[in-house]
């Protein structure tokens, strides 16, 4: 009966999951509420305990109940001229019940919320610290942020999974002692009850599946809509979709998604919504035949009108139960398989990591970064970002790397700050593999701003601190390094000067100009004590005079300390000591500025058809 009733659901359907799935998906669970267990131990076990008493309040709420029905019979069999004290003990106790009842109801609810609070903070937290350990490389793969999206969905989510989850197991409890009385009367009725109810939890455990593939398979598309909406309609955006008019793309780009989306659910919650009909009749008529034995046997005077009233309340509360546990159970290991992609996430090893003997960053550097025939390549990209690259910069060297966009010159400070990993060859740092130091090390002795910088929606002050976090609280280190990116002159311009929130995401944020945030990013640079320096087109969108100024500055603080440039503007090109040129990935050119300009080469050229322009 059972495979044909799948038959019937999936009709000529081809399966979108396994059925199986919901089972397999249970073995989550163990490790799901050992997560509960160490957010809160003492409200974990306060909370089961409470459940544990709230789930005996409905047999004995019956039970009081059947007593009080037998006590008003028979005091009115005997003409009400017996004693009524008993009865209105009944009556308080009862009361008694039903108050505790209520009061277990409000702290179950209370713990529920609380608990559930810190286990979704102490999620993200989890999440958030997992994801800062994985790769630049991970982070660019489209199939990654399908995963992080859907570990961010269930980080939200699963909450109400450890309320259902406590809630089974307080309603087994209750099924358990209810059930006691059924089977001491008929324990057909018991029987009769558990099939009556199979064919609905089928039907919902199907239709959870299926309803689970929908969501898994959409989450590229979900993440579109959410990119579509953000951009239709964000301060960042604003003025080149209002310029170009691109609303109407957008919005038409969202509706066909959306719309496709709405489809893909209509036609699935048609389904079911017939067949949980259809179901739902079955197990009703299962109770109301169990409902008529009960009638029968109490006409034919085999039970007392007290009995009827225990054993029908007892059926309706159990045959409520068994629906209630079977649905949940549906919604739990529907659950169960999206907690598979919560776990899925945290799987992900970064292969950037520390070993288990690092070196520790040399202080100070002694020889330079070795570039051993270097090459690499992003990932799914066709051509080489770099190729055959050989190099040795020294300690205390201030490089400059030019060439056109796209030629590797940004790629190859990354590789430096050991963002990446080279796709062949090696870098070596004092004569050791950048793989042998711990990158964490390595990077806390980097100084850097890249050319797309982070604008944090945060206070001028935290924005510069972010440089060095750890000195977040140093006021005099932030102004100085304020001072020396020139951010000081914009941070005084700001109505709460460096506790003012800057950007407009939230309330009573100012928003920067391109060169005023420049400056602010550059302030991270200064912040951080580090033996390398890299500023990737860090003054472009400052004028000359603040451009001068802020390498007039950037040669005092880079003395003794080893330095790396990009930049487009040859009259910052030629401070440097020597001149990479790279093109297509690989390097054509290295000399000084003087070196380069008698080679009449790339370089030469470059320089001249810019000089040029000034002319």
């Amino acid at each position: 009966m059972i495979k044909k009733l799948r038959t019937l659901l999936r009709g000529n359907r081809r399966p979108m999951q396994d059925d199986t799935r919901s089972w397999s998906s249970l073995k989550h669970l163990p490790p799901f509420l050992k997560l509960i267990w160490h957010t809160h131990p003492a409200m974990t076990a306060a909370n089961l305990a409470l459940r544990i008493l709230k789930s005996l309040m409905p047999l004995g709420l019956l039970l009081v109940g059947k007593l009080i029905v037998d006590e008003v019979i028979h005091l009115i069999d005997i003409g009400n001229t017996g004693n009524s004290n008993h009865l209105w003990w009944l009556v308080a106790t009862e009361a008694a019940l039903a108050l505790t009842n209520e009061l277990l109801n409000r702290l179950i609810a209370l713990l529920d919320a609380l608990l559930g609070d810190l286990f979704a903070n102490s999620s993200s937290i989890r999440l958030m610290e997992h994801a800062a350990k994985l790769d630049i490389e991970q982070f660019e793969d489209a199939t990654f942020y399908d995963k992080l999206e859907r570990a961010r969905r269930q980080t939200l989510n699963r909450t109400v999974l450890m309320t259902q989850v406590m809630s089974q197991f307080q309603d087994v409890i209750s099924l358990i002692s209810l059930a006691a009385g059924l089977i001491i009367f008929n324990p057909w009725l018991i029987l009769l009850l558990v099939v009556s109810v199979i064919p609905a939890f089928l039907g919902e455990t199907h239709f959870n599946e299926r309803s689970y593939s929908l969501v898994h398979g959409f989450t590229p598309e979900r993440r579109e809509l959410d990119y579509l909406r953000l951009t239709a309609a964000s301060d960042e955006t604003a003025k080149e979709v209002k310029l170009f008019g691109l609303s109407g793309f957008l919005t038409d780009r969202f509706r066909v998604l959306s719309d496709r989306y709405y489809a893909d659910n209509k036609r699935l919650s048609i389904q079911r919504a017939g067949w949980g009909t259809l179901l739902a009749a079955i197990s009703t008529v299962g109770y109301y035949a169990a409902y008529v034995v009960i009638l029968m046997t109490t006409i034919a005077g085999g039970l007392s009108i007290g009995d009827l009233t225990f054993l029908s309340g007892s059926f309706a509360r159990m045959r409520g139960l068994m629906e209630t546990l079977l649905s949940r159970f549906a919604s739990i290991s529907q659950g169960a398989m999206y907690l598979e992609d919560f776990y899925a996430f945290f799987k992900l090893e970064p292969k950037i990591r520390a070993g288990k003997k690092s070196l520790p960053f040399p202080h100070p550097i002694k020889d330079g970064f070795v570039f051993e025939n270097v090459g690499f390549r992003y990932q799914n990209a066709s051509g080489w970002a770099l190729k055959n690259l050989n190099l040795h910069i020294r300690p205390g060297e201030k490089i400059a790397l030019v060439g056109e966009n796209g030629s590797g010159k940004t790629t190859l400070v990354k590789l430096i700050a050991r963002l990446y990993d080279p796709s062949e060859g090696q870098i070596l740092l004092d004569g050791h593999p950048l793989s042998d130091y711990d990158p964490e090390d390595l990077r806390k002795e980097i100084g850097v701003i890249f050319q797309d910088f982070v604008r944090f929606q945060l206070t001028a002050g935290l924005n510069i601190a972010t440089g060095s976090i750890a000195d977040k609280l140093d006021q005099s280190k932030i102004a100085h390094a304020a001072s020396m990116s020139l951010a000081d002159s914009v941070v005084e311009t700001l109505p709460k000067g460096y506790d003012q929130v800057i950007g407009r995401r939230f309330a009573e944020g100012v928003d920067l100009s391109g060169g005023q945030w420049q400056k602010i990013a550059l302030g991270r640079v200064y912040m951080r004590d580090a033996q390398v320096l890299i500023l990737d087109e860090p003054t472009a969108a400052l004028d000359a005079r603040a451009e001068h100024e802020v390498f007039e500055r950037f040669a005092g603080l880079s003395e003794g300390k080893t330095a790396f440039i990009i930049s487009h503007r040859f009259s910052t090109v030629r401070m440097a000591d020597r001149i990479l040129v790279l093109q297509k990935g690989e390097l054509i050119e290295n000399g000084s500025h003087e070196e380069l300009m008698h080679q009449a080469g790339h370089y030469s050229a470059l320089f001249k058809l810019q000089a040029a322009g000034y002319q």
